[in-house]
């Protein structure tokens, strides 16, 4: 299993991680990692292993999690974009508070790109199509040929307007060229529940939150957003497979308030990706969330962000789609 996901990772993580910064200023007391979302869910627990590792390659200092919740994770964008640029408060990243946030609340009180600095891309957590077991249809190419036959004549629940599930499947029905009728819920909890009720035929969460529910038997899976699928679930094919060039995935990583010395970036981003090369937090992360550890430059990851925009802008903007 390990093989595999090493697989995964980019090769330069691979090497064995090392202590670093013994020697530096940075970190020389507890820093703060501001989570956008409550205790218990992925992106928190996704903080929690990158904080017990922290103090190992920091010489023992430690990385505080601090969840501040609300408004799409919003309100701890909010929060994180107005404190001082100087390494000691940081950011769990997410595409609504990092990203297409302003789209989604046109009265922000900042934006999401230009308020951070982008340190490293931690993961990428792939989404699942997801089908009611009662559906006849097996595949997307039958999927998609049933729609095209009966406009509107399925319904697709999400987590709520413009969460990652509610996206990952308009941007799969626009490739499509197809409509469905989406119900929104409040949670992930409920959108899963209206699905194995037969409330709706199909959703998009990730492959983490319907993992028990595919092997349950009380929904199944279809396609998987990245390209390639996942290990997790062999024998899915890849979204790409019938609508080249579809490619998407729930990320997260670590950013700073804008203005950080670019100095202080490199050092903390080496730090991040020391943690993510270790084989027991990839491990952790693939078996617990399926997710696919990315690493890599400050650079790299303000391309990525540049990216993800670019491919929700238009479908947030075209579908008149608000979280408010």
């Amino acid at each position: 299993m390990l093989n595999r996901r090493a697989a995964l990772a980019a090769p330069w993580l691979l090497a064995a991680p090392t202590p670093l910064l013994a020697q530096s200023q940075w970190p020389d007391r507890p820093i703060r990692l501001i989570v956008p979302f409550g205790a218990g869910g992925a992106i928190d627990t996704l903080s929690r292993t990158v904080a017990a590792k922290f103090p190992e390659v920091t010489g023992g200092q430690t990385l505080v999690v601090e969840n501040r919740p609300g408004a799409g994770g919003t309100i701890a964008g909010a929060y994180a974009a107005a404190q001082r640029p100087d390494g000691l408060t940081l950011m769990m990243a997410d595409v609504g508070a990092n990203s297409i946030g302003k789209l989604l609340y046109p009265n922000l009180t900042y934006e999401p790109v230009q308020a951070f600095t982008p340190i490293v891309h931690l993961v990428n957590l792939p989404g699942a199509l997801i089908a009611h077991p009662d559906v006849r249809e097996r595949t997307m190419q039958e999927i998609i040929a049933a729609a095209r036959e009966r406009p509107d004549g399925f319904v697709f629940s999400s987590a709520g307007n413009g969460n990652g599930s509610h996206l990952f499947m308009e941007l799969f029905l626009k490739r499509a060229g197809i409509r469905m009728v989406h119900v929104p819920y409040r949670s992930g909890a409920e959108m899963v529940t209206a699905l194995v009720r037969g409330d709706a035929q199909f959703g998009f969460p990730t492959v983490s939150s319907a993992l028990s529910m595919i092997r349950d038997g009380k929904a199944r899976a279809v396609g998987i957003s990245s390209p390639g699928g996942t290990p997790i679930l062999p024998g899915v094919p890849a979204v790409d497979t019938v609508l080249p060039g579809f490619n998407c995935a729930v990320w997260h990583g670590i950013l700073a308030p804008a203005g950080l010395d670019p100095a202080l970036a490199l050092r903390i981003n080496q730090v991040f990706n020391s943690i993510i090369a270790m084989p027991d937090v990839q491990q952790r992360i693939y078996e617990g969330q399926a997710g696919r550890v990315v690493g890599g430059t400050p650079a790299d990851f303000a391309a990525h962000i540049r990216r993800d925009y670019e491919t929700w802008a238009p479908i947030i903007t075209e579908g008149n789609i608000r979280a408010e």
